[in-house]
């Protein structure tokens, strides 16, 4: 259901990996560009920037988006990262440490953040494969922040869903990820609104 309101956030920032960059379809056809669609219904002053690159890591989210911060001036900046420093078997320590760093940027600049969680494989150990997805749910508590719990939920394990690599989400999925992802956005939206 579209919520017809009119709400104070005028930008939203996307920052992202290839999950949100459109890998392997039109970005128009992406989630984020879907995710616009809707905006575009429920309040057309809201503009939505895309600064998704495919491969993207924490740390290059990070040495990003201070220029990004300063140029787009969003008032909500949704951060989609982490999933290409699991897959490389980066420090998950290290990667809590640059969402970290990404949140507190963005609420310094006036920005509210909300975080869309990844998992990894579980050929990755249980360990680190908990460690990873855990770094998400302490950001979350520490900073006060909406989490999106694992985007790619009832998604990477249909085959129907994915594309031929199984990482990434295929043209069908894109709909379903914006199902996820708009309770929590439409929640921050209407907050907005109240202040």
């Amino acid at each position: 259901m579209l919520l017809s309101v009119t709400v104070q956030a005028k930008s939203i920032v996307v920052l992202g990996d290839s999950i949100s960059a459109g890998y392997g379809m039109d970005v128009r056809q992406g989630w984020v560009s879907l995710l616009q669609s809707r905006l575009q219904k429920t309040d057309p002053a809201i503009t939505l920037y895309n600064e998704s690159i495919s491969g993207e890591t924490t740390a290059g989210g990070l040495a990003r988006i201070k220029a990004i911060l300063k140029q787009r001036q969003p008032d909500i900046v949704i951060i989609e990262l982490g999933a290409n420093d699991g897959l490389r078997g980066l420090s998950s320590v290290q990667m809590q440490k640059n969402l970290r760093r990404m949140i507190e940027l963005s609420q310094n600049a006036g920005a509210r953040v909300l975080l869309l969680s990844m998992r990894i494989p579980p050929n990755y150990g249980k360990r680190y494969t908990r460690m990873f997805y855990n770094s998400y749910v302490q950001l979350g508590e520490q900073y006060g922040i909406p989490v999106v719990p694992f985007l790619l939920e009832d998604i990477a394990l249909a085959k129907q869903l994915m594309q031929a690599d199984g990482l990434h989400p295929n043209q069908k999925a894109q709909a379903l990820i914006v199902e996820k992802v708009w309770p929590y956005l439409s929640r921050m939206l209407n907050q907005s609104m109240s202040k």
